[in-house]
């Protein structure tokens, strides 16, 4: 019941931010294992709590962001030539992220998740504004850029929309399209970090238990359920939101959330 809970709020922001949902659903799986101890006792190897929460989180996100690029493209707010310059080394980032953050402790893990968060968070609330002349860089600075960002949403299992918003909205693309674009994004941003915690994970976990790799299915299941439903919905009522709005909700609803997961992480 309370992942079906999950996956309807994760579908509806996901939809009307652009973020994908992962900022709701990893710290509510984080909560919800570590509260639950559900996974007691299924771990064969060094796995910890966050690594599946991240790669469940990521799985989820292939179903959200389908959902929301599918009405996005139908009204035409994608950027089509952003999509083709990041989608290659996004994946690439992705996916080699279950490798790289099944190196770190668990402690680190969370707090870098929240940490990032928060600063995403600032740029989002401040009254900042880029520079009018300022555009995308070349060829090989959008290869750095999606690179980066892919490997930082696939260890934070947030599906993009949490470093590509801010980072379009910095080179002055329309909040509205940075939001579309990066949700179209969100897809192949999923695919590749979850194909990566299961590789990952594969020799940690047990099939048996609910996992695959670094996937917990029960909760992938109950997640997907309703997040392909209420996903549509956010995208829809965005497109009737002014931008100052969108970009302060965002930056709160990140701020939640960065504070509680460095709570969680550092108290005793």
């Amino acid at each position: 019941m309370i992942c079906l809970i999950v996956g309807a709020v994760a579908g509806f922001l996901g939809g009307l931010l652009g973020i994908g949902g992962g900022i709701i659903i990893v710290p509510a799986l984080i909560l919800l294992f570590d509260r639950s101890g559900v996974l007691a006792g299924a771990m064969a190897g060094p796995a910890s709590i966050t690594l599946i929460a991240v790669g469940t989180s990521l799985a989820t996100i292939i179903f959200t962001s389908a959902a929301g690029a599918r009405v996005q493209m139908r009204a035409g707010m994608v950027d089509w030539s952003i999509v083709r310059r990041f989608t290659a080394l996004l994946v690439f980032g992705s996916y080699v992220a279950g490798f790289v953050a099944a190196l770190l402790p668990d402690v680190t893990l969370r707090v870098l998740i929240g940490a990032f968060l928060g600063v995403v968070a600032t740029v989002m609330l401040t009254n900042w504004r880029p520079a009018p002349h300022r555009v995308l860089p070349g060829k090989y600075g959008c290869a750095s850029i999606a690179g980066g960002a892919g490997l930082v949403s696939g260890v934070a299992g947030i599906g993009g929309g949490n470093v590509i918003v801010p980072t379009l909205v910095y080179f002055n693309i329309p909040i509205h399209r940075a939001t579309a674009t990066a949700t179209t994004l969100g897809f192949p941003i999923a695919v590749a970090g979850t194909l990566g915690y299961i590789h990952r994970g594969f020799a940690d976990t047990r099939l048996a238990d609910g996992l695959l790799g670094y996937l917990y299915l029960p909760a992938l299941l109950a997640i997907v359920s309703t997040t392909i439903l209420f996903a549509p919905l956010g995208v829809r009522v965005a497109h009737r939101l002014a931008p100052a709005p969108l970009r302060r909700a965002f930056g709160v609803l990140l701020v939640i959330v960065s504070a509680r997961m460095c709570w969680a992480a550092l108290a005793p």
